[in-house]
């Protein structure tokens, strides 16, 4: 999901910028929400866990340019089902940050873009969540279709977004368009890995029941809402 360089420049990037701004801004909203029911030192625990596995998908597992940017295994749904929306999106634009400083500066010029396709999904994915999982059910007890879900809504959001920057920034030329959907067919092969890995994960998770009145989880991957 990182935009290639010159997709979208000139005057055009400023609403990068417009929409980063509503998207962090969102993001210290329910951070601080967060902290009036679970406290600072659960909020940072849980942002250091999440920036960490950020940085770690997008610099140290496979990645390949496809298109218009490039295919990550992001698992967005996996750190919202572990750490819930406001830890994982502090995660996801702190990592993002630290992998574009650190090892790809040629992408911090995209980052408004970037930043706001990992979490506009996100937060339409939340919503999404307490519809489609019950109350009655811990997030260690869904099931494959239920992250099946999850991992759609988010990996698809990541898509739209690319393809929005994309025709914003370069119009709908043949060359473009099939950029794009050379992009959005690879990206949705993820959609096969992440649900098997939330549940892997989840699987794990159940045997560190120990853990969970630790801070370090969502309160909701153990217990039901």
């Amino acid at each position: 999901m990182h935009i290639e360089p010159s997709i979208v420049d000139g005057a055009k990037i400023t609403l990068s910028y417009a929409t980063a701004t509503g998207a962090l801004g969102y993001t210290a909203k329910i951070a601080w929400d967060m902290v009036k029911t679970d406290g600072a030192a659960s909020l940072a625990i849980r942002a250091l866990f999440s920036t960490a596995l950020v940085f770690f998908y997008f610099q140290v597992l496979p990645h390949h340019p496809v298109g218009v940017s490039e295919v990550h295994l992001i698992m967005g749904s996996t750190l919202f089902l572990l750490f819930g929306a406001a830890p994982a999106a502090i995660g996801l634009a702190a990592g993002l940050l630290l992998q574009g400083v650190l090892f790809a500066p040629i992408d911090l010029p995209q980052y408004g873009m970037n930043v706001t396709s990992l979490l506009g999904p996100l937060f339409a994915m939340a919503l999404v969540a307490r519809k489609i999982i019950p109350a009655k059910t811990a997030y260690k007890d869904i099931g494959y279709g239920q992250a099946l879900q999850l991992s759609t809504l988010y990996q698809g959001g990541i898509v739209a977004w690319v393809m929005f920057w994309a025709f914003y920034g370069q119009g709908f030329g043949a060359a473009n368009v099939a950029s794009v959907l050379s992009f959005g067919a690879a990206y949705m092969t993820v959609v096969i890995v992440e649900p098997l890995v939330d549940l892997a994960v989840l699987a794990c998770v159940k045997t560190l029941s120990g853990l969970k009145d630790s801070g370090l989880f969502e309160k909701r991957l153990h217990a039901t809402a």
